[in-house]
């Protein structure tokens, strides 16, 4: 009997150790709307000529279902079929689940900082402001001693340099047109900086195709396996300021597949196989296309202050899609995946509380 006790104890205790995240992987997709994710395909955009670049019978046979649910699974197929199985999705506000920015200015440096930092510096007021002067998660959890020098980022925008304050924070931020693997890359380094050099540029050198900053982050995560990951993709926000819509569904079509991809490779390694957690936003929201908007964003459009965000991993129950009435701000994140990861995020700036209901 005592050897029966015994086993079972550690079972329990095996168990509760595999539910434990490990690792973390933050992913952006910027000025991504919360319409698009929860209700798919926006018809009255796909069928106006001056955002469908021509291109509405492709649109319609990609992307288009006739309900919300069919649309979204068309367009994020990854997102509404693994995700909402195995993890969270907030951000419907038709069902009156609700995220939103707490900074003023809904656009990206202040986002940016708020989800990192965990609260908002109202003096943070444009994209090109200073280096960050506040700790963000990254460079906070760079300080823990199982975790030191496995932290990394890889952004499609060179603004992140300053947003994370690689200087300061010592946390190596590869984005825009870095040169990927130091002095001395490797050959699928060199390989992906040879390509990107040579890349049209389409926003001059400040922001690069979101295709290099996937393969930087996928060639680091097989080879150098860090413990926490950013990503920030940027073409969504791009192809929407450019008044394209097909390209912007196209741009976050892509970056459903890629989630699914990192899924797929944290999945089959066992440093990251059911102790990882993955955690999904964007910066800011944009205006509703009813008011001709969905291209812009910023403190005086209404809708800009919108989100979503999904989350899954061993420490998340897997609810799907929340429908309760409630109520979650940007600058809750930071604290809830330094949770997610065991720790307590504090900083000489004041941090928001974790949202409860993403930690089991």
């Amino acid at each position: 009997m005592k050897k029966f006790y015994f086993i079972i104890t550690v079972f329990i205790c095996s168990s509760l150790h595999a539910q434990r995240t490990e690792n973390i992987i933050i992913v952006t997709t910027d000025g991504f709307r919360w319409q698009e994710v929860f209700g798919g395909m926006e018809k009255d955009l796909v069928n106006d000529k001056q955002f469908n670049q021509g291109d509405s019978l492709d649109m319609y046979k990609r992307y288009w279902a006739d309900d919300a649910e069919g649309r979204r699974k068309k367009l994020m197929p990854f997102l509404w079929n693994t995700i909402a199985s195995h993890g969270q999705i907030y951000g419907n506000r038709l069902l009156g689940n609700k995220v939103n920015v707490s900074n003023p200015y809904k656009f990206s440096y202040p986002g940016y900082s708020e989800i990192m930092c965990g609260f908002v510096d109202t003096a943070i007021n444009s994209n090109g402001y200073m280096p960050n002067p506040h700790t963000n998660l990254l460079e906070f959890l760079n300080k823990q001693n199982k975790l030191k020098g496995k932290v990394m980022a890889f952004c499609s925008w060179d603004a992140f340099d300053r947003i994370l304050n690689e200087e300061r924070s010592g946390i190596p931020v590869t984005s825009a047109y870095d040169v990927y693997g130091g002095k001395n890359p490797t050959p699928n380094q060199k390989l992906i900086n040879d390509m990107l050099q040579a890349s049209h540029r389409e926003w001059n050198s400040d922001e690069c195709f979101d295709v290099f900053t996937h393969y930087e982050a996928m060639e680091e995560l097989k080879t150098k396996k860090p413990r926490v990951l950013y990503i920030a993709y940027g073409e969504t926000d791009e192809w929407a300021h450019s008044k394209k819509y097909r390209s912007y569904l196209d741009a976050a079509h892509q970056v459903d597949a890629w989630l699914k991809e990192i899924w797929d490779l944290v999945q089959s390694d066992p440093q990251y196989k059911n102790k990882t957690t993955i955690f999904i936003t964007s910066d800011h929201g944009r205006g509703n296309n009813a008011q001709v908007k969905w291209t812009t964003h910023g403190k005086d459009v209404d809708d800009a202050d919108q989100l979503w965000f999904a989350v899954m991993g061993p420490n998340t129950t897997a609810t799907g899609e929340v429908k309760t009435n409630t109520q979650v701000y940007q600058k809750q994140f930071a604290q809830t995946m330094a949770k997610l990861m065991g720790y307590t995020f504090t900083a000489e700036h004041p941090v928001a509380e974790e949202i409860k209901t993403v930690l089991k």
